[in-house]
């Protein structure tokens, strides 16, 4: 009998010395995803760009407005309109607008703006709100880093036609909405 007893522990050897292997493993733990964000704010603590009454051929005048970025991911920004429908007696045709970016300046004084170069439109009222109307149409773009918060001031400019005719009196504009967009690039 101890020959039978043996033959099978031999066996149960050999069997479990065949399915012995190296193994080894490493692990990468951890991982995670988190969105960039986008988000714009500008220093108009709500009140519209411009809001005049009275105003006569050749006046004129001047707003700038800091929009802040708090964007963690590249960027452009561009600038657009929209309106309500235009009154009967619209004048925007005879409203000229300066569109430029910078630095410096603020809602409330545009003291210490700096133009970054080149006017970014010029043109009148009703061409800015007939054209640029979306972000695929817009002014700009301004790039942007992604390294919040970076600011750009805008300086708007105006004047009323000096040959504005007779038949704009008691006109008015549309309500214009001036919007700044971001979006990742």
């Amino acid at each position: 009998m101890p020959v039978p007893i043996g033959l099978v522990l031999s066996g149960a050897l050999v069997w479990q010395a065949s399915h012995a292997a190296f193994s080894g493993r490493t692990t990468s733990s951890g991982t995670s995803w988190t969105a960039g964000s986008v988000n714009l704010t500008n220093d108009s603590d709500g009140q519209p760009m411009f809001n005049l009454t009275n105003i006569t051929p050749g006046d004129t005048g001047t707003r700038c407005i800091a929009i802040t970025s708090q964007a963690t991911s590249p960027t452009n920004i561009k600038l657009y309109t929209s309106t309500a429908n235009p009154p009967a007696n619209d004048i925007s045709p005879y409203i000229n607008v300066t569109v430029e970016d910078g630095t410096g300046g603020s809602f409330d004084s545009c003291d210490g703006f700096t133009p970054a170069g080149a006017t970014d439109y010029t043109g009148t009222l009703e061409n800015l709100t007939t054209t640029r109307t979306n972000y695929a149409n817009g002014i700009g773009p301004w790039a942007l880093t992604g390294n919040p918060p970076e600011t750009k001031t805008f300086r708007v400019t105006w004047t009323f036609s000096a040959t504005a005719p007779d038949s704009t009196q008691g006109g008015s504009t549309p309500n214009v909405n001036f919007t700044w967009e971001a979006q990742t690039v």
